[in-house]
């Protein structure tokens, strides 16, 4: 059989090989489409998005590969794919009908390509489909599919595939959640369907030596003694050949990946983008909630604030959870754990598979009375928000949530007449018993600033030697709520000033008696807690008195007097767990006891009193600056999650850039030795074989019995630009080598530099692609542990015919 025999009847038609290049590459971009899915949540349109795009960008790389299109047609097309398409794949739900154009989808469609990106990324998943969600799986699936068809129809490597795919892998990981989505799946998949197509699409090109470049075009004998049979055997060897180094290369990259992941991710969540980007809204700018406690409870004490229906007896409604302190007031810090996102789809904030271990669920229906402000009243865990009332769109619009704090914010605020409902999970509070095992949690908040320093002194004291977790946070609750005394400073009670600033800690602390009420309680808990390394914040809201309730089913007016502040503390495997600092409201202060008055005494000239030494100034309280270790650790806190995501999402292509560095380290050393090792005449023969490696990575073969001037003709015909270099490099080489007597040293260089210039020249003649192909392909590297081998095969062959010769 003739070769071109052979090569047609082990080649595909055209149409069954582009098939199976389209279905490969839908499942490697289809993997990555698949990581957008706990970003939507359970709506499935991402992935008619997704694949829309991966088929439209496939079909728009085939057409421009088979006409020939340049790059403004092909760009062309894909614009007008996007504009005419884009309606229905990533503004269903602005289009007509869900894929008719209106106004309103040609503006996601046009606006989204710029704002779509940062809206995914301050949204709180999951996002839903509307306001232009859909843009980014649809966009860079539309985008990256026409990339990888026009890499794999055009370029002769089809190794350069894998770029856009692992592409599309990270911008769903980048722009996903911390929640990863069938992982080992996908991850399976991804290599098994890689390495395969991979494979079929290197035997293709390499039975298909039609544009090969070859410098040694003439036919070849076969060697003596190998028929057709010794070519299948040696076919078949190849082959089985590349299938073990490519197992190897698998195993090499599971074991790297196995072995670096763990180091890398630790026992932490999946870092993404939207765990470290700026926050959409600045806290900053709404007062604490705490600064209006006393409001609440003094002045509008009486006065209903919200009406709650479904209430579960023993909850309580959240306002806020506050985590930064600045001697001032404590206030919601936009740094803290879980950011402020923007709301997507306000009716899926969380997953509606709750377990029953998990907390009790409810719905509970709100109506605003007197209450008004941006912190929206809510209950535990949010899993949805179904808001109602002729405000509702625009409250959807401005409502944020923070899945850590479990707060919600509403920029525009709200009022009296909003109503809305809420499904919501209240987490188990698990009983001392059971804290007992666990430590406290590994938290990043916000450092404590211009604290008095009578809490720490009070702290140490309070707790004193004990070591246990719960029994430190216990032992500062019961120690305020035991000595403390309860007073809102109304008519008829004992003075209680507002307020919970530094001076308002110091009097609280350092008076005989401690008199104040929810607000200067909680605060001076979780500083104290702070203060002791403990991971505390300060959360305000309603309840009622529960013992006073008769119908607790029945809705609840909540007045100001169910107002209430109270610390959560983190601790590991049980999350934020509630402690009430404040002491009962009937423990009243004890007046003080009355003096008796003094008897006057005449008045007597008294002696001027003696001289006083100069009173010392207080100490400096400026804060110190902070040291070397603390701005290691800021920046480790501000900058780790990100550092971590980048390294996480490079493993793969790590992985897969192994090998290419390992081939380009070895020819760096490879060149070195033949530079700087040997006798000057070695090192002018390096030179010439620098020159024989690259020819044969470009792609050219040459006779490895023929000589210098020989091969220099055959590279002269595979790279006319470099003709005459070649030719007199071989001449030269042969003239250092073969005369008498060693080159000098600036002959060697001289040598050296006229190779520099002649392997520029033979890198010139060819494209960027096969230039790169060359810089890390093995194949000189295999010729030259080739020819180590067979010298040494041949010696040892010819022993043994002369030990057997002389054996009788």
């Amino acid at each position: 059989m003739s070769r071109r025999a052979g090569r047609a009847a082990r080649t595909l038609p055209g149409r069954l090989q582009t098939g199976i290049d389209i279905g490969a590459l839908v499942l490697l971009l289809g993997l990555g489409i698949v990581g957008f899915g706990p970003t939507f949540g359970g709506d499935l349109r991402y992935l008619a998005a997704g694949f829309g795009g991966i088929a439209i960008g496939l079909v728009t790389a085939w057409l421009s590969t088979r006409h020939r299109w340049g790059f403004w047609p092909t760009a062309g097309v894909l614009l007008g794919a996007y504009l005419v398409l884009g309606h229905a794949l990533a503004a269903p739900v602005e289009s007509f009908l869900g894929f008719l154009p209106t106004l309103e989808s040609l503006r996601v469609v046009i606006v989204g390509v710029v704002f779509s990106w940062k809206d995914l990324l301050t949204v709180a998943d999951p996002v839903g489909i509307s306001r232009g969600m859909l843009v980014v799986p649809f966009l860079s699936a539309l985008l990256l599919a026409a990339v990888a068809g026009l890499l794999a129809w055009r370029v002769r490597t089809p190794y350069w595939v894998l770029l856009p795919v692992l592409g599309l892998f990270l911008v769903s990981i980048a722009f996903g959640t911390n929640r990863a989505a069938l992982p080992e799946l996908r991850g399976i998949l991804l290599i098994v369907a890689a390495t395969a197509w991979l494979a079929y699409r290197r035997d293709i090109a390499r039975t298909d030596q039609t544009g090969a470049l070859s410098a040694n075009t003439a036919a070849q004998p076969d060697p003596p003694g190998v028929g057709v049979v010794g070519v299948r055997g040696l076919f078949r060897s190849n082959t089985a050949r590349r299938l073990g180094l490519g197992g190897a290369v698998l195993a090499v990259g599971t074991i790297v990946t196995l072995v670096v992941s763990p180091v890398l991710a630790g026992n932490t969540d999946r870092d993404v983008l939207r765990d470290v980007v700026e926050p959409p809204v600045d806290l900053f700018d709404y007062p604490s909630p705490l600064t209006s406690f006393r409001k609440y409870v003094k002045d509008q004490a009486d006065e209903t604030l919200l009406t709650v229906d479904g209430l579960p007896e023993g909850q309580r409604i959240r306002l806020a959870a506050m985590d930064a302190y600045d001697g001032v007031v404590y206030n919601v810090n936009p740094q803290a754990a879980g950011n402020f996102a923007r709301v997507g789809d306000a009716q899926q904030l969380g997953s509606a598979d709750v377990a029953e271990d998990e907390g009790t669920v409810a719905t509970l229906d709100i109506t605003v009375e007197a209450y008004n402000g941006v912190w929206l009243p809510t209950g535990g865990e949010l899993l949805g928000v179904d808001l109602d009332g002729p405000r509702s769109q625009d409250l959807n619009r401005s409502l944020y949530y923070n899945n850590d704090a479990l707060t919600a914010l509403s920029t525009i605020g709200v009022q009296s007449g909003d109503t809305y409902s809420i499904n919501v999970v209240f987490p188990e509070v698990p009983g001392d018993e059971v804290l007992t095992q666990y430590d406290f949690a590994d938290l990043s908040l916000p450092r404590v600033q211009n604290e008095p320093p009578i809490i720490a002194s009070k702290a140490s004291e309070y707790v004193g030697e004990v070591s246990d977790p719960i029994e430190r946070a216990r032992r500062l609750e019961q120690v305020l709520s035991s000595q403390g005394f309860f007073s809102n400073g109304k008519d008829g009670e004992a003075p209680s000033l507002p307020g919970h600033g530094a001076a308002r800690m110091l009097t609280l602390l350092d008076a005989e008696q401690m008199v104040g009420d929810d607000e200067q309680y909680a605060v001076s808990m979780a500083l104290m807690a702070r203060k002791l390394n403990i991971p505390a914040r300060v959360v305000m809201g309603f309840y009622p008195d529960w013992d006073e309730v008769e119908d607790p089913s029945a809705p609840l007016a909540l007045t100001g007097e169910d107002v209430h502040a109270w610390v959560e503390i983190a601790f590991d495997n049980a999350g934020w767990v509630p402690f009430d600092p404040t002491p009962p409201e009937d423990n009243e202060p004890v007046p003080p006891q009355q003096q008796p008055k003094s008897s006057p005494k005449p008045q007597v000239l008294q002696p001027p009193p003696p001289p006083q030494e100069p009173a010392e100034l207080p100490p400096d309280s400026a804060p110190e600056p902070q040291d070397a270790e603390d701005r290691t650790k800021d920046f480790w806190d501000d900058w780790g999650p990100l550092v971590r995501a980048i390294a996480l999402a490079l493993i793969p292509l790590g992985v897969l850039l192994l090998p290419l560095l390992l081939i380009f380290l070895l020819k760096v050393r490879r060149r070195k030795r033949r530079a700087n090792i040997g006798a000057p005449s070695q090192r002018v023969g390096g030179g010439w074989s620098e020159v024989l490696s690259l020819a044969t990575d470009l792609g050219a073969e040459t006779n490895a019995r023929a000589t210098r001037r020989e091969s220099a003709h055959e590279l002269g015909t595979a790279f006319p630009a470099s003709a005459g270099s070649t030719t007199l490099l071989a001449q030269r080489a042969d003239a250092n080598i073969f005369a008498y007597g060693e080159p000098t040293e600036r002959e060697v260089e001289e040598y050296w530099s006229a190779v520099e210039s002649s392997l520029e020249g033979m890198r010139g003649s060819v494209g960027w692609f096969r230039r790169q192909r060359a810089r890390f392909s093995p194949r000189s590297l295999i010729r030259e542990a080739r020819s180590k081998v067979r010298p040494r095969s041949t010696a040892r062959g010819a022993r043994r015919g002369s030990e057997r010769r002389q054996d009788p």
